[in-house]
């Protein structure tokens, strides 16, 4: 009898769970991570309580707007990716026209006394959605013709954001819609095609960069050429990072940040904070807990029912994970500087709604499987 009820009780709790369309595991684990952020985010801000406030605003706007998400199904989203996709290069294009100058890029749309935000970021979400929906309708492994197709629809956007210029949101963009497309099955003739295009367009890429992006390429490369310029944010980062040792010097205690020697410590250059503060151990803590994220999103997105809902959910997860990677990357001085911060952990208001929103995606995925056709 008392094992029949513990089972009635955990199908209730289950059963919760599904008419919420959200995943409880999944959700905690985001939770987590949300809250060490305003812990580090408070030492990083210079104890700063109104900067955790917004930032906690921020996250709980975009954890609403996820729950939101969460309740239409894949089959709606399947039929809106054109539309959003469309809206979205829109909104691209009204950035080129009248967007908001700030720090000498023009990146943002202003409704006055409303919002200030930047549609690249939506991007990142419209992307995965009309590729997903593009190649699920049609023969998997995708033939040449689809890829093509593809292709014209990565290019537009990830120009237009570069040329706002926003290198590290084209990146994000880029490795989306790549993810999308290594998940719906390529030959290995496909993948060696993809190399060599790749490796063509390198030399025009650069070509075509801004003088500060190509610096920061060679900066990367020898940071010591410019010590009090150029190389002084990975030097201060590096060295933050180093004099955490083991167990770090203690919440509130990094001089390197402190001292307001670390650059953009609030944002892109986070995670030298937290390397100095609390050390090696508490790296492995955050990576740990972004390790666990991931792989419950895989999971979750392997689980679907069908190919829309694997490719989506799957490009989503792994391009939160090029998120940390690439950020961790580059303040450790391992890949030069793009500007990608660390997932809700860094100061930001768009990008945590974009990640939190996809996350809403893929519970939306998970939890409406049973309504699909099979």
């Amino acid at each position: 009898m008392e094992l029949t009820a513990r089972r009635e009780r955990m199908t209730r709790k289950s059963s919760l769970w599904s008419r919420l369309h959200l995943d409880p595991w999944l959700l905690l684990l985001l939770f987590i991570l949300m809250g060490a952020g305003l812990v580090v985010l408070y030492s990083a801000s210079g104890q700063n309580m109104n900067t955790v406030i917004a930032q906690l605003t921020r996250f709980l706007i975009a954890l609403a707007i996820m729950f939101i998400i969460a309740q239409f199904s894949p089959a709606t989203m399947l039929r809106w990716a054109p539309l959003v996709y469309g809206a979205t290069v829109l909104m691209l294009l009204a950035v080129e026209i009248m967007g908001d100058m700030g720090m000498g890029a023009q990146r943002w749309l202003v409704i006055p006394g409303v919002v200030r935000f930047q549609p690249s970021e939506l991007m990142k979400l419209a992307m995965p959605l009309v590729l997903a929906a593009y190649l699920s309708r049609r023969e998997l492994p995708p033939r040449w013709r689809d890829l093509l197709v593809s292709l014209v629809l990565v290019v537009i956007p990830i120009v237009m954001i570069a040329r706002q210029p926003d290198l590290g949101t084209s990146l994000l963009v880029a490795c989306s819609a790549v993810f999308i497309i290594l998940l719906a099955g390529l030959t290995w003739r496909f993948i060696g095609v993809f190399a060599l295009l790749v490796a063509a367009i390198l030399p025009v890429l650069w070509l075509n960069m801004h003088n500060y992006q190509r610096q920061r390429v060679l900066t990367f490369l020898n940071p010591d050429t410019d010590p009090l310029g150029a190389g002084w944010n990975i030097i201060q980062s590096t060295t933050a990072i180093g004099s955490g040792g083991v167990l770090g010097k203690g919440w509130l205690e990094g001089t390197q940040s402190q001292l307001e020697f670390l650059p953009e410590r609030h944002t892109d250059f986070i995670v030298a904070v937290l390397g100095e503060e609390f050390g090696l151990t508490g790296m492995i803590a955050v990576l740990t807990l972004y390790l666990l994220i991931v792989l419950r999103g895989l999971w979750l997105a392997n689980d679907a029912q069908d190919s829309f809902g694997r490719l989506l959910g799957g490009s989503i997860v792994l391009t939160f994970f090029i998120y940390v990677f690439v950020n961790v990357g580059m303040v450790s001085g391992l890949l030069p500087v793009v500007g990608v911060p660390l997932p809700l952990v860094s100061f930001g208001g768009t990008s945590s709604v974009t990640l939190l929103a996809g996350f809403g995606i893929l519970m939306s995925v998970h939890s409406h499987r049973r309504l699909l056709p099979r």
